[in-house]
């Protein structure tokens, strides 16, 4: 019974590093070398459409409960959180496209490598006047974040078969969607990253 205890809290001991833990990184650097600070509370809301056409912005409103100091850095210095699940949201307040912004709040996105993936607004001269329109607001693209040079480029339908090019079966089921949606293009950024982690 005795053996049974000491293997118990021997095993628990060493499982403790492997406990989730919510983490939030100050800049691209810290988030590449996955160097980050733990956080206690860390809450994920998904923003509605009219928060979103009331006050612009991504999808998600990521606070640290009642910690009021905590959540002023969140909106503001904050550059990226991991959550406890795993799931990757980034600060889009000062995150630029061709001098456009995205906006304030929070979006998904997803680590391949050394660049960054991530689900917002669409934005750019394709766009145009038509941005401003409602039927905007539920539309998602995905972005690529380039960790060598901090540019932001869009995820269009040629670089994403590059990116698919080593899973054939995938880039069919691509093509045969023909769409460049984050709700599309999302899914595959996941198992990519899902069978990276294999």
């Amino acid at each position: 019974m005795k053996k049974r205890c000491i293997l118990w809290l021997l095993m628990s001991v060493i499982g403790l590093p492997l406990i989730a833990q919510n983490i939030i990184y100050s800049n691209l650097k810290e988030l590449l070398a996955q160097n980050g600070d733990t956080i206690a509370v860390l809450r994920v809301e998904k923003r509605s459409r009219n928060q979103i056409v009331l006050t612009g912005g991504a999808d998600y409103r990521i606070t640290a409960g009642d910690d009021e100091s905590m959540c002023r850095r969140l909106k503001k210095r904050c550059f990226a959180v991991r959550s406890e699940e795993g799931d990757l949201y980034l600060n889009c307040r000062k995150l630029r496209y061709k001098k456009l912004r995205f906006g304030a709040w929070y979006a998904p996105a997803v680590q391949l490598g050394k660049n960054i993936y991530f689900c917002a607004m669409p934005l750019g001269p394709n766009i145009g006047d038509a941005l401003a329109a409602s039927s905007l607001v539920t539309k998602r693209v995905c972005y690529e974040l380039n960790g060598e040079t901090g540019k932001i480029e869009f995820l269009g339908k040629d670089k994403m078969l590059q990116i698919l090019d080593k899973y054939p079966e995938w880039k069919q089921a691509y093509l045969k969607e023909d769409s460049q949606e984050a709700k599309d293009t999302f899914d595959y950024l996941l198992k990519l990253r899902d069978s990276q982690e294999k």
